[in-house]
Protein backbone atom coordinates (compact mmCIF):
# COMPACT_ATOMS: atom_id res chain seq x y z
CA UNK A 1 0.00 0.00 0.00
CA UNK A 2 3.03 2.57 0.56
CA UNK A 3 4.23 1.36 -3.09
CA UNK A 4 0.64 3.08 -4.26
CA UNK A 5 0.31 5.73 -1.40
CA UNK A 6 3.56 7.03 -3.20
CA UNK A 7 2.26 7.30 -7.57
CA UNK A 8 -1.04 8.39 -5.91
CA UNK A 9 0.80 11.12 -3.99
CA UNK A 10 3.76 11.96 -7.09
CA UNK A 11 0.63 12.42 -9.39
CA UNK A 12 -1.53 14.56 -7.40
CA UNK A 13 1.39 17.03 -7.31
CA UNK A 14 1.93 17.14 -10.81
CA UNK A 15 -1.56 17.97 -11.23
CA UNK A 16 -1.32 20.47 -8.96
CA UNK A 17 -3.67 19.02 -6.55
CA UNK A 18 -3.38 19.78 -2.68
CA UNK A 19 -0.77 18.36 -0.82
CA UNK A 20 -0.39 15.22 0.72
CA UNK A 21 0.36 16.51 4.21
CA UNK A 22 -3.11 18.40 3.45
CA UNK A 23 -4.63 14.39 4.40
CA UNK A 24 -5.27 13.53 7.66
CA UNK A 25 -5.23 10.04 6.92
CA UNK A 26 -2.12 10.01 5.63
CA UNK A 27 0.08 12.74 7.19
CA UNK A 28 2.25 11.16 9.95
CA UNK A 29 4.95 13.72 10.12
CA UNK A 30 4.79 17.37 8.46
CA UNK A 31 8.02 19.46 8.52
CA UNK A 32 8.29 23.03 9.41
CA UNK A 33 8.46 24.24 5.57
CA UNK A 34 5.62 22.37 5.02
CA UNK A 35 3.96 24.05 7.89
CA UNK A 36 4.77 27.27 7.17
CA UNK A 37 3.61 26.90 3.96
CA UNK A 38 0.40 25.39 4.71
CA UNK A 39 -0.04 28.56 7.07
CA UNK A 40 0.24 30.97 4.76
CA UNK A 41 -2.31 29.17 2.49
CA UNK A 42 -4.25 29.99 5.35
CA UNK A 43 -3.78 33.39 5.52
CA UNK A 44 -4.44 34.31 1.83
CA UNK A 45 -7.75 31.96 1.74
CA UNK A 46 -10.37 34.36 0.68
CA UNK A 47 -7.80 37.58 0.76
CA UNK A 48 -8.50 40.09 -1.94
CA UNK A 49 -5.07 40.86 -3.52
CA UNK A 50 -3.79 44.16 -5.46
CA UNK A 51 -1.84 43.49 -8.80
CA UNK A 52 -0.24 45.71 -10.89
CA UNK A 53 0.74 45.75 -14.15
CA UNK A 54 1.46 47.43 -17.18
CA UNK A 55 0.48 46.96 -21.21
CA UNK A 56 3.37 44.67 -22.55
CA UNK A 57 1.51 42.53 -25.19
CA UNK A 58 1.53 39.55 -25.15
CA UNK A 59 2.92 38.76 -21.92
CA UNK A 60 0.29 41.73 -19.75
CA UNK A 61 -2.08 43.87 -21.11
CA UNK A 62 -5.60 44.62 -19.82
CA UNK A 63 -9.05 45.45 -21.64
CA UNK A 64 -11.89 47.24 -20.14
CA UNK A 65 -15.21 46.11 -20.19
CA UNK A 66 -18.49 47.73 -20.52
CA UNK A 67 -18.65 48.54 -16.86
CA UNK A 68 -15.84 50.03 -16.32
CA UNK A 69 -13.82 47.01 -14.76
CA UNK A 70 -10.01 45.97 -16.09
CA UNK A 71 -9.55 42.61 -16.77
CA UNK A 72 -6.08 41.46 -16.51
CA UNK A 73 -4.91 39.34 -20.14
CA UNK A 74 -1.50 38.03 -21.35
CA UNK A 75 0.75 35.00 -20.02
CA UNK A 76 1.34 36.71 -16.69
CA UNK A 77 -2.50 36.86 -16.20
CA UNK A 78 -3.10 33.10 -16.86
CA UNK A 79 -0.25 32.51 -14.28
CA UNK A 80 -2.02 34.93 -12.01
CA UNK A 81 -5.53 33.01 -12.56
CA UNK A 82 -3.77 29.67 -11.96
CA UNK A 83 -2.77 31.12 -8.52
CA UNK A 84 -6.30 32.05 -7.17
CA UNK A 85 -7.78 29.18 -8.35
CA UNK A 86 -4.96 27.11 -6.58
CA UNK A 87 -5.07 29.35 -3.62
CA UNK A 88 -8.59 30.53 -3.12
CA UNK A 89 -8.28 34.39 -3.26
CA UNK A 90 -9.31 37.38 -5.15
CA UNK A 91 -7.97 40.46 -6.99
CA UNK A 92 -7.87 43.60 -8.61
CA UNK A 93 -5.76 45.41 -11.22
CA UNK A 94 -4.03 48.33 -10.53
CA UNK A 95 -2.79 50.17 -13.03
CA UNK A 96 0.39 52.93 -13.15
CA UNK A 97 -0.11 56.72 -14.32
CA UNK A 98 2.92 56.23 -16.75
CA UNK A 99 3.07 52.76 -18.45
CA UNK A 100 6.44 52.31 -17.56
CA UNK A 101 8.55 49.55 -15.22
CA UNK A 102 10.53 51.96 -13.22
CA UNK A 103 10.86 56.03 -13.21
CA UNK A 104 8.86 59.35 -12.77
CA UNK A 105 8.51 61.77 -10.03
CA UNK A 106 6.02 59.72 -8.01
CA UNK A 107 5.63 56.39 -6.81
CA UNK A 108 1.88 55.68 -9.25
CA UNK A 109 3.96 56.69 -12.31
CA UNK A 110 5.46 52.96 -12.82
CA UNK A 111 4.92 49.47 -11.65
CA UNK A 112 8.28 49.45 -9.31
CA UNK A 113 7.13 51.89 -7.96
CA UNK A 114 3.00 50.59 -6.84
CA UNK A 115 5.06 47.55 -5.76
CA UNK A 116 7.74 49.52 -3.70
CA UNK A 117 5.53 51.78 -1.96
CA UNK A 118 2.69 48.43 -1.17
CA UNK A 119 0.31 50.08 -2.91
CA UNK A 120 -0.22 46.60 -5.11
CA UNK A 121 0.91 43.53 -3.68
CA UNK A 122 2.41 41.98 -6.65
CA UNK A 123 3.56 42.98 -10.02
CA UNK A 124 2.10 40.95 -12.91
CA UNK A 125 4.92 41.19 -15.87
CA UNK A 126 7.64 39.64 -16.77
CA UNK A 127 10.21 42.15 -15.11
CA UNK A 128 14.08 42.06 -15.76
CA UNK A 129 15.89 41.55 -12.61
CA UNK A 130 18.06 44.18 -12.75
CA UNK A 131 20.27 44.72 -9.49
CA UNK A 132 18.80 48.29 -9.95
CA UNK A 133 15.05 47.21 -9.56
CA UNK A 134 16.22 44.57 -6.49
CA UNK A 135 17.15 47.08 -4.34
CA UNK A 136 13.38 48.23 -4.58
CA UNK A 137 11.62 45.39 -4.85
CA UNK A 138 12.25 41.29 -4.07
CA UNK A 139 12.05 39.37 -7.25
CA UNK A 140 9.77 36.01 -7.31
CA UNK A 141 11.41 32.37 -9.00
CA UNK A 142 12.79 33.77 -12.26
CA UNK A 143 10.39 32.81 -14.99
CA UNK A 144 12.22 33.00 -18.18
CA UNK A 145 15.16 34.78 -19.63
CA UNK A 146 14.01 37.53 -21.71
CA UNK A 147 15.73 38.23 -25.21
CA UNK A 148 15.74 41.81 -26.40
CA UNK A 149 15.80 42.11 -30.21
CA UNK A 150 16.70 44.30 -32.95
CA UNK A 151 13.66 45.24 -35.37
CA UNK A 152 14.10 47.19 -38.30
CA UNK A 153 13.27 47.47 -42.02
CA UNK A 154 14.66 45.21 -44.46
CA UNK A 155 16.56 46.54 -47.13
CA UNK A 156 16.38 46.00 -50.57
CA UNK A 157 19.92 45.29 -50.93
CA UNK A 158 22.25 43.16 -48.85
CA UNK A 159 24.84 45.11 -47.02
CA UNK A 160 27.67 41.83 -48.47
CA UNK A 161 27.11 44.69 -51.92
CA UNK A 162 24.98 44.35 -54.95
CA UNK A 163 26.20 44.39 -58.62
CA UNK A 164 29.60 43.77 -59.60
CA UNK A 165 31.20 44.94 -56.93
CA UNK A 166 29.47 42.39 -54.53
CA UNK A 167 32.20 39.47 -55.21
CA UNK A 168 34.92 41.67 -53.48
CA UNK A 169 35.02 43.36 -50.46
CA UNK A 170 35.59 47.17 -50.89
CA UNK A 171 39.52 47.25 -49.40
CA UNK A 172 40.13 44.34 -51.81
CA UNK A 173 39.02 46.74 -54.69
CA UNK A 174 41.13 49.62 -53.17
CA UNK A 175 44.39 47.01 -53.76
CA UNK A 176 43.38 46.05 -57.39
CA UNK A 177 43.38 49.58 -58.37
CA UNK A 178 46.46 50.19 -56.76
CA UNK A 179 48.38 47.16 -58.47
CA UNK A 180 47.12 48.27 -61.74
CA UNK A 181 48.22 52.00 -61.07
CA UNK A 182 51.70 50.96 -59.77
CA UNK A 183 52.34 48.37 -61.98
CA UNK A 184 52.68 49.77 -65.40
CA UNK A 185 55.60 52.58 -63.49
CA UNK A 186 57.42 49.79 -62.14
CA UNK A 187 57.93 48.04 -65.54
CA UNK A 188 59.28 51.56 -66.74
CA UNK A 189 61.74 51.44 -63.89
CA UNK A 190 62.88 48.51 -63.86
CA UNK A 191 63.29 48.09 -67.63
CA UNK A 192 64.90 51.29 -67.29
CA UNK A 193 67.38 49.93 -64.55
CA UNK A 194 67.91 46.82 -66.76
CA UNK A 195 69.05 48.69 -69.88
CA UNK A 196 71.74 50.92 -67.80
CA UNK A 197 73.10 47.76 -66.20
CA UNK A 198 73.12 45.19 -69.16
CA UNK A 199 73.92 46.86 -72.23
CA UNK A 200 72.37 45.04 -75.53
CA UNK A 201 69.97 45.85 -78.33
CA UNK A 202 66.67 46.28 -76.27
CA UNK A 203 65.91 49.23 -74.81
CA UNK A 204 63.63 50.08 -71.54
CA UNK A 205 60.12 50.42 -71.99
CA UNK A 206 58.87 54.28 -71.39
CA UNK A 207 55.39 55.02 -69.19
CA UNK A 208 52.95 55.58 -72.07
CA UNK A 209 53.10 51.71 -73.24
CA UNK A 210 53.75 50.34 -69.95
CA UNK A 211 50.56 51.52 -68.61
CA UNK A 212 48.57 50.34 -71.92
CA UNK A 213 50.06 47.24 -71.79
CA UNK A 214 48.37 46.67 -68.14
CA UNK A 215 45.42 48.05 -68.77
CA UNK A 216 45.11 45.93 -71.67
CA UNK A 217 45.98 42.77 -70.25
CA UNK A 218 43.62 43.69 -67.51
CA UNK A 219 40.72 43.22 -69.44
CA UNK A 220 42.33 40.46 -71.31
CA UNK A 221 43.49 42.30 -74.63
CA UNK A 222 46.71 42.02 -76.56
CA UNK A 223 49.88 44.15 -76.54
CA UNK A 224 51.96 44.97 -79.98
CA UNK A 225 55.01 45.06 -77.09
CA UNK A 226 57.32 41.62 -77.91
CA UNK A 227 60.33 42.26 -75.45
CA UNK A 228 63.22 39.64 -75.88
CA UNK A 229 64.84 40.15 -72.62
CA UNK A 230 63.85 37.83 -70.15
CA UNK A 231 63.28 39.84 -67.19
CA UNK A 232 61.06 41.65 -68.98
CA UNK A 233 59.40 38.30 -70.18
CA UNK A 234 58.96 37.69 -66.46
CA UNK A 235 57.36 40.91 -65.85
CA UNK A 236 54.94 40.45 -68.44
CA UNK A 237 53.81 36.93 -67.28
CA UNK A 238 53.95 37.82 -63.69
CA UNK A 239 51.05 40.31 -64.75
CA UNK A 240 49.40 38.11 -66.96
CA UNK A 241 49.16 35.18 -64.03
CA UNK A 242 47.89 38.22 -61.62
CA UNK A 243 45.01 38.93 -64.15
CA UNK A 244 43.99 35.31 -65.20
CA UNK A 245 43.91 33.94 -61.08
CA UNK A 246 41.85 37.85 -60.39
CA UNK A 247 39.83 37.08 -63.42
CA UNK A 248 39.12 33.10 -62.02
CA UNK A 249 38.03 34.52 -58.75
CA UNK A 250 35.76 37.17 -59.54
CA UNK A 251 34.34 35.09 -62.48
CA UNK A 252 33.65 32.06 -60.00
CA UNK A 253 32.10 34.75 -57.07
CA UNK A 254 30.22 36.57 -58.95
CA UNK A 255 28.38 33.25 -60.21
CA UNK A 256 27.80 32.20 -56.23
CA UNK A 257 27.01 36.03 -55.23
CA UNK A 258 24.22 35.64 -57.96
CA UNK A 259 22.74 32.30 -57.08
CA UNK A 260 23.76 31.03 -53.58
CA UNK A 261 24.68 34.34 -51.90
CA UNK A 262 23.18 35.08 -48.26
CA UNK A 263 21.41 37.80 -47.62
CA UNK A 264 23.36 39.95 -44.80
CA UNK A 265 22.26 43.22 -42.83
CA UNK A 266 24.60 46.28 -41.88
CA UNK A 267 23.30 45.97 -38.18
CA UNK A 268 23.96 42.84 -36.50
CA UNK A 269 24.75 43.86 -33.03
CA UNK A 270 24.27 46.67 -30.29
CA UNK A 271 27.95 47.73 -31.35
CA UNK A 272 27.02 48.57 -34.61
CA UNK A 273 24.07 50.97 -34.34
CA UNK A 274 27.09 53.14 -32.10
CA UNK A 275 30.19 52.81 -34.54
CA UNK A 276 27.32 53.41 -38.13
CA UNK A 277 25.62 55.91 -36.25
CA UNK A 278 22.31 54.07 -36.66
CA UNK A 279 18.82 55.80 -35.52
CA UNK A 280 16.90 53.66 -32.95
CA UNK A 281 13.89 53.72 -30.81
CA UNK A 282 12.79 51.19 -27.61
CA UNK A 283 9.98 51.95 -24.77
CA UNK A 284 10.37 54.70 -22.49
CA UNK A 285 11.21 53.71 -18.63
CA UNK A 286 11.76 49.82 -19.34
CA UNK A 287 14.92 47.47 -19.76
CA UNK A 288 16.65 48.90 -22.18
CA UNK A 289 15.69 52.57 -20.58
CA UNK A 290 17.40 51.37 -17.18
CA UNK A 291 20.18 49.39 -18.99
CA UNK A 292 21.78 51.86 -20.70
CA UNK A 293 21.59 54.82 -18.75
CA UNK A 294 23.22 52.60 -15.80
CA UNK A 295 26.61 53.05 -15.76
CA UNK A 296 27.78 49.98 -14.40
CA UNK A 297 25.72 48.30 -17.61
CA UNK A 298 28.19 47.24 -20.40
CA UNK A 299 25.98 48.81 -22.80
CA UNK A 300 26.27 52.25 -21.32
CA UNK A 301 28.57 53.43 -23.94
CA UNK A 302 25.10 53.94 -25.64
CA UNK A 303 24.18 56.38 -23.59
CA UNK A 304 26.09 58.81 -25.70
CA UNK A 305 23.56 58.52 -28.66
CA UNK A 306 20.56 59.47 -26.28
CA UNK A 307 22.65 62.55 -25.69
CA UNK A 308 23.41 63.15 -29.70
CA UNK A 309 19.53 62.55 -30.78
CA UNK A 310 20.42 59.16 -32.56
CA UNK A 311 18.61 57.10 -29.42
CA UNK A 312 14.96 57.84 -28.58
CA UNK A 313 12.82 56.37 -26.02
CA UNK A 314 8.63 56.81 -26.55
CA UNK A 315 5.97 56.10 -24.03
CA UNK A 316 3.24 54.21 -26.35
CA UNK A 317 0.20 52.37 -25.62
CA UNK A 318 0.04 49.85 -28.13
CA UNK A 319 3.08 47.88 -29.77
CA UNK A 320 2.34 49.02 -33.41
CA UNK A 321 2.65 52.93 -32.44
CA UNK A 322 6.82 51.64 -33.80
CA UNK A 323 5.84 50.23 -36.64
CA UNK A 324 5.79 54.05 -38.56
CA UNK A 325 9.62 54.65 -36.88
CA UNK A 326 10.47 51.83 -38.04
CA UNK A 327 9.13 52.36 -41.88
CA UNK A 328 11.18 55.69 -41.71
CA UNK A 329 14.64 53.68 -41.60
CA UNK A 330 14.63 53.45 -37.34
CA UNK A 331 16.02 50.10 -35.37
CA UNK A 332 13.34 49.52 -32.52
CA UNK A 333 14.92 47.42 -30.07
CA UNK A 334 12.23 45.26 -28.17
CA UNK A 335 11.54 41.83 -26.25
CA UNK A 336 11.48 39.06 -29.00
CA UNK A 337 7.87 38.09 -28.24
CA UNK A 338 6.32 41.48 -28.69
CA UNK A 339 8.69 41.53 -32.01
CA UNK A 340 7.64 38.36 -33.10
CA UNK A 341 3.72 39.11 -32.57
CA UNK A 342 4.37 42.25 -34.60
CA UNK A 343 6.01 41.27 -37.66
CA UNK A 344 3.76 38.42 -37.70
CA UNK A 345 0.22 40.85 -37.63
CA UNK A 346 1.88 42.95 -39.83
CA UNK A 347 2.73 39.60 -42.10
CA UNK A 348 -1.33 38.34 -41.83
CA UNK A 349 -2.55 42.12 -42.35
CA UNK A 350 -0.77 42.09 -45.91
CA UNK A 351 -2.07 38.02 -46.85
CA UNK A 352 -5.33 39.76 -45.90
CA UNK A 353 -5.16 43.12 -48.30
CA UNK A 354 -3.66 40.91 -51.15
CA UNK A 355 -0.40 42.04 -51.42
CA UNK A 356 2.28 40.08 -52.89
CA UNK A 357 3.84 37.41 -51.19
CA UNK A 358 7.43 38.78 -51.80
CA UNK A 359 6.39 42.29 -50.36
CA UNK A 360 5.08 40.76 -47.17
CA UNK A 361 7.99 40.71 -44.72
CA UNK A 362 8.40 43.97 -44.48
CA UNK A 363 10.46 43.60 -41.41
CA UNK A 364 13.44 41.86 -40.76
CA UNK A 365 15.29 40.77 -37.16
CA UNK A 366 18.70 41.32 -36.96
CA UNK A 367 21.17 37.72 -36.14
CA UNK A 368 22.36 38.65 -32.96
CA UNK A 369 20.52 40.11 -29.56
CA UNK A 370 20.54 43.22 -28.06
CA UNK A 371 20.83 42.19 -24.79
CA UNK A 372 19.63 39.13 -22.65
CA UNK A 373 18.13 39.10 -18.60
CA UNK A 374 15.97 36.76 -16.30
CA UNK A 375 12.55 37.74 -15.86
CA UNK A 376 10.07 37.37 -12.83
CA UNK A 377 7.06 38.50 -10.60
CA UNK A 378 7.90 41.64 -8.23
CA UNK A 379 6.82 41.91 -4.59
CA UNK A 380 7.65 44.43 -1.95
CA UNK A 381 10.10 43.80 0.16
CA UNK A 382 9.56 40.95 2.89
CA UNK A 383 6.47 39.94 1.30
CA UNK A 384 5.38 36.67 2.13
CA UNK A 385 3.36 35.94 -0.87
CA UNK A 386 7.01 35.24 -2.90
CA UNK A 387 7.35 31.71 -0.28
CA UNK A 388 3.89 31.06 -1.56
CA UNK A 389 3.37 31.85 -5.05
CA UNK A 390 6.98 30.57 -5.63
CA UNK A 391 5.66 26.91 -4.59
CA UNK A 392 3.37 27.21 -7.76
CA UNK A 393 5.11 29.08 -10.23
CA UNK A 394 8.12 26.48 -9.89
CA UNK A 395 5.76 23.97 -11.03
CA UNK A 396 4.48 25.64 -14.34
CA UNK A 397 8.36 26.70 -15.27
CA UNK A 398 9.41 23.39 -15.15
CA UNK A 399 6.70 22.09 -16.92
CA UNK A 400 7.29 24.13 -19.90
CA UNK A 401 3.64 25.78 -19.56
CA UNK A 402 5.49 29.84 -19.45
CA UNK A 403 7.23 28.87 -22.57
CA UNK A 404 4.30 27.67 -24.38
CA UNK A 405 1.85 30.29 -23.74
CA UNK A 406 4.32 32.75 -25.00
CA UNK A 407 4.43 30.83 -28.47
CA UNK A 408 0.96 29.85 -28.50
CA UNK A 409 0.29 32.18 -30.95
CA UNK A 410 2.54 32.12 -33.16
CA UNK A 411 3.33 29.67 -35.87
CA UNK A 412 6.13 27.34 -35.47
CA UNK A 413 8.16 28.22 -38.46
CA UNK A 414 10.40 31.10 -38.31
CA UNK A 415 8.70 34.36 -39.18
CA UNK A 416 9.69 36.68 -42.01
CA UNK A 417 13.69 35.00 -41.84
CA UNK A 418 16.69 36.85 -42.96
CA UNK A 419 16.80 34.99 -45.97
CA UNK A 420 13.78 34.46 -47.51
CA UNK A 421 14.88 31.71 -50.29
CA UNK A 422 13.36 33.23 -53.23
CA UNK A 423 14.39 30.51 -55.63
CA UNK A 424 14.20 33.04 -58.71
CA UNK A 425 17.07 35.57 -58.59
CA UNK A 426 16.47 37.74 -61.70
CA UNK A 427 19.23 40.67 -62.35
CA UNK A 428 18.11 43.87 -61.23
CA UNK A 429 19.15 47.73 -62.37
CA UNK A 430 21.60 47.85 -58.83
CA UNK A 431 23.31 44.63 -60.29
CA UNK A 432 24.13 46.26 -63.82
CA UNK A 433 24.55 49.93 -62.40
CA UNK A 434 28.66 49.35 -62.10
CA UNK A 435 28.14 48.42 -65.66
CA UNK A 436 26.05 52.03 -66.31
CA UNK A 437 28.97 53.61 -64.49
CA UNK A 438 31.88 52.36 -66.17
CA UNK A 439 29.88 53.57 -69.95
CA UNK A 440 29.37 56.54 -68.77
CA UNK A 441 32.98 56.95 -67.19
CA UNK A 442 34.32 55.98 -70.25
CA UNK A 443 32.37 58.27 -72.77
CA UNK A 444 33.74 61.16 -70.10
CA UNK A 445 37.33 59.64 -70.19
CA UNK A 446 37.04 59.64 -74.20
CA UNK A 447 35.05 63.46 -74.27
CA UNK A 448 38.08 64.63 -71.75
CA UNK A 449 41.03 63.72 -73.92
CA UNK A 450 39.86 64.71 -76.97
CA UNK A 451 39.60 68.68 -75.96
CA UNK A 452 42.93 67.85 -74.58
CA UNK A 453 44.30 66.62 -77.88
CA UNK A 454 42.31 69.26 -79.41
CA UNK A 455 43.98 71.93 -77.10
CA UNK A 456 47.00 70.60 -78.08
CA UNK A 457 47.06 70.37 -81.20
CA UNK A 458 45.59 73.47 -82.09
CA UNK A 459 47.04 76.00 -79.67
CA UNK A 460 50.16 74.34 -77.64
CA UNK A 461 51.62 73.32 -80.89
CA UNK A 462 50.22 76.36 -82.97
CA UNK A 463 51.89 78.33 -80.44
CA UNK A 464 55.00 76.90 -80.92
CA UNK A 465 55.34 77.01 -84.85
CA UNK A 466 54.51 80.77 -84.16
CA UNK A 467 56.07 83.06 -86.99
CA UNK A 468 57.13 80.04 -89.44
CA UNK A 469 55.17 79.67 -92.12
CA UNK A 470 55.12 76.81 -94.38
CA UNK A 471 54.30 76.38 -97.68
CA UNK A 472 51.67 74.14 -98.45
CA UNK A 473 52.16 71.50 -101.08
CA UNK A 474 49.35 69.72 -102.72
CA UNK A 475 50.00 65.98 -102.52
CA UNK A 476 48.27 63.96 -105.17
CA UNK A 477 46.26 61.04 -103.97
CA UNK A 478 46.74 57.97 -105.39
CA UNK A 479 44.21 55.17 -105.42
CA UNK A 480 44.51 52.14 -103.55
CA UNK A 481 47.41 50.70 -101.74
CA UNK A 482 50.34 53.40 -101.01
CA UNK A 483 53.86 51.81 -100.67
CA UNK A 484 55.10 55.19 -99.45
CA UNK A 485 52.82 55.59 -96.95
CA UNK A 486 52.46 52.34 -96.20
CA UNK A 487 53.90 50.99 -92.43
CA UNK A 488 55.47 48.20 -91.85
CA UNK A 489 54.31 47.62 -88.20
CA UNK A 490 51.14 46.28 -89.45
CA UNK A 491 50.34 42.96 -91.36
CA UNK A 492 49.69 43.84 -95.33
CA UNK A 493 46.50 43.02 -97.02
CA UNK A 494 45.80 40.07 -98.95
CA UNK A 495 45.73 42.06 -101.76
CA UNK A 496 48.91 43.64 -101.91
CA UNK A 497 50.73 40.57 -100.96
CA UNK A 498 49.04 38.66 -104.36
CA UNK A 499 49.48 41.12 -107.17
CA UNK A 500 51.28 44.33 -105.71
CA UNK A 501 54.99 44.28 -107.18
CA UNK A 502 55.94 45.50 -103.30
CA UNK A 503 56.59 41.64 -102.32
CA UNK A 504 56.36 39.29 -105.64
CA UNK A 505 56.50 35.16 -105.37
CA UNK A 506 58.15 32.61 -107.54
CA UNK A 507 59.01 28.61 -107.28
CA UNK A 508 61.98 29.94 -105.95
CA UNK A 509 60.82 31.80 -103.13
CA UNK A 510 61.93 30.82 -99.88
CA UNK A 511 59.59 28.61 -97.85
CA UNK A 512 59.57 28.04 -94.25
CA UNK A 513 56.66 25.54 -92.19
CA UNK A 514 55.96 26.55 -88.51
CA UNK A 515 53.75 25.10 -86.32
CA UNK A 516 52.89 22.92 -88.94
CA UNK A 517 51.99 26.15 -91.39
CA UNK A 518 54.00 26.79 -94.51
CA UNK A 519 55.15 30.68 -95.04
CA UNK A 520 57.01 32.38 -97.63
CA UNK A 521 59.89 34.32 -96.34
CA UNK A 522 60.26 37.76 -97.70
CA UNK A 523 62.24 41.16 -97.17
CA UNK A 524 61.11 44.34 -96.78
CA UNK A 525 62.69 47.87 -98.09
CA UNK A 526 63.31 48.95 -94.10
CA UNK A 527 65.34 45.16 -94.31
CA UNK A 528 62.61 43.40 -91.94
CA UNK A 529 62.57 39.86 -92.59
CA UNK A 530 58.46 38.71 -92.72
CA UNK A 531 56.69 35.80 -92.92
CA UNK A 532 53.54 35.73 -95.23
CA UNK A 533 51.37 32.81 -94.54
CA UNK A 534 50.62 30.71 -98.26
CA UNK A 535 47.42 31.52 -100.06
CA UNK A 536 44.05 29.92 -98.14
CA UNK A 537 40.87 29.28 -99.25
CA UNK A 538 39.87 32.02 -97.00
CA UNK A 539 41.91 34.78 -98.93
CA UNK A 540 39.39 34.30 -102.00
CA UNK A 541 37.17 36.23 -99.23
CA UNK A 542 39.31 39.12 -99.43
CA UNK A 543 39.93 39.98 -103.47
Amino acid sequence: MAGVQLILATICNASFCNDVFDNPLTATYIPPEKSELQNLKNEINGKHLRIATYNNYPLSFTKRTENGTIIGKGVAFFLINTLREKLNFTYEIVLPERNIELGGRKPEDSVIGLVNSSKADVAAAFIPTFLKYGKLVSFSKELDEGVWLMMLKRPKESAAGSGLLAPFATYVWYLILAAVLCYGPCITILTRIRSKLIKDDEQHISLSPSVWFVYGAFIKQGTTLAPDANTTRVLFATWWLFVILLSAFYTANLTAFLTLSKFTLDIENPEDLYKKNYRWVAGEGGAVFNTIRNPEESLYYLNRMLVNGRAQFRAVDRNEDFLPMVTGGAVLVKEQTAVDNLMYDDYLKKTREGVVESDRCTYVIAPHAFMKRQRAFAYPQNSTLRILFDSVLSNLIQSGIVTFLQHQDLPSTKICPLDLQSKDRQLRNSDLLMTYLIMVAGLAAAIAVFIGEIFFKRWITKKNNKGENPKRTKKRRTKGFSLGNYDDTRPPPYDSLFGNSKYSFNSDSEKRIINGREYYVVHTPSGDTRLIPLRTPSAFLYR
